[in-house]
């Protein structure tokens, strides 16, 4: 993947997460709270691996 992919990726990701955690709070549903903190985890991950990649370019 290309660093714009990931970080798109990882936006998606992180919006996607937030939402669950917060439906999850709502509904005092505690699996999907837990699933939303993990996914917004996972979009952190790939937008890090997006900057990485773009400073490694820039070398």
């Amino acid at each position: 993947m290309t660093a714009m992919k990931d970080k798109i990726s990882g936006a998606i990701d992180k919006t996607i997460g937030t939402v669950k955690q917060k439906v999850g709070e709502v509904t005092d549903n505690k699996k999907l709270e837990a699933e939303g903190e993990a996914q917004k985890l996972k979009g952190h991950g790939e937008t890090l691996k997006g900057d990485v990649k773009d400073a490694i370019n820039k070398v």
